[in-house]
């Protein structure tokens, strides 16, 4: 989802702004809504296999009493980068479900039950749902809209770290993709991509990526805005997270039609 915090919606608009993730509705024109208004911070959970818990805050921002429920799920990500979550008891919010009047804030823990070393950077995802129920009736509400925002959460050993590796193929005349593998033991969050050309000039780009878990490949398109991508040496520039970049040099097969 590119460098956006993620989260799930209907209707929903986010921003993020100083480390909160804020999460507010856009009514729709023909049905009147009712939904939260609520920030999280921070935004990406981090761990070591030491911390038995890390604090969560989540603030109410709306003029209406809130309720959310959290539940938590074991992250894998199937070939080609999809998702894969799974309940699970490993990690737990405590308190599970929490209630917030209007412009309140509460700080949760996010607690781990096992203390074993992982060999590799454990992935979890905390889903954090609003609960529509709680918002008090009125005899113009037709629609009622539920929140929802998931936050990654690393539980990363000493010393775990992404290993990427980069390279493209072409898939048009004016796209290629960039097909990026992680070898290492922790996760890689891409956000930007560059291609640049032989003579120093970017060729083609992509403003946003997608995390890479330990073990998994994934592609990212990138099209041309005018003209063709030429065959030929290249350089693909690969922005992460952290605001670090790492380039990698690369060929561009030609497209030429077949010999009849």
């Amino acid at each position: 989802m590119g460098y956006q915090a993620e989260f799930a919606k209907s209707g929903c608009k986010c921003r993020l702004k100083g480390g909160l993730l804020y999460l507010f509705m856009a009514l729709l024109p023909l049905s009147p809504a009712v939904a939260g208004e609520f920030s999280v911070t921070p935004v990406r959970l981090y761990m070591t296999p030491q911390d038995r818990a890390i604090a969560v805050t989540v603030t109410n921002e709306g003029n209406q009493p809130l309720v959310m429920q959290a539940d938590l799920y074991s992250w894998k990500q199937k070939p080609g980068g999809a998702d894969e979550l799974t309940l699970t008891e490993d990690i737990f919010l405590s308190p599970p479900i929490i209630k917030l009047a209007p412009k309140a804030r509460q700080v949760v823990r996010l607690a781990r039950l096992k203390s074993a070393m992982p060999a590799e950077q454990l992935t979890y995802r905390m889903i954090m749902r609003e609960v529509p129920e709680a918002a008090s009736a009125s005899a113009d509400l037709q629609l009622n809209i539920a929140l929802a925002f998931s936050l990654p959460v690393f539980i990363t050993p000493p010393g775990a770290k992404a290993q990427l590796a980069c390279g493209v193929e072409k898939v048009a005349d004016n796209t290629i993709k960039a097909v990026c593998a992680n070898t290492g033991n922790a996760h890689s969050y891409p956000i930007a991509f560059s291609l640049i050309g032989d003579n120093g000039r970017e060729i083609a780009n992509r403003d946003s990526g997608a995390y890479i878990l330990p073990g998994i490949k994934r592609d990212f398109e990138l099209k041309r805005a005018e003209g063709s991508i030429p065959g030929g040496k290249a350089k693909l520039s690969v922005t992460l997270v952290d605001g670090s970049k790492q380039s990698f040099d690369v060929t561009i097969p030609d497209m030429r039609p077949a010999v009849q």
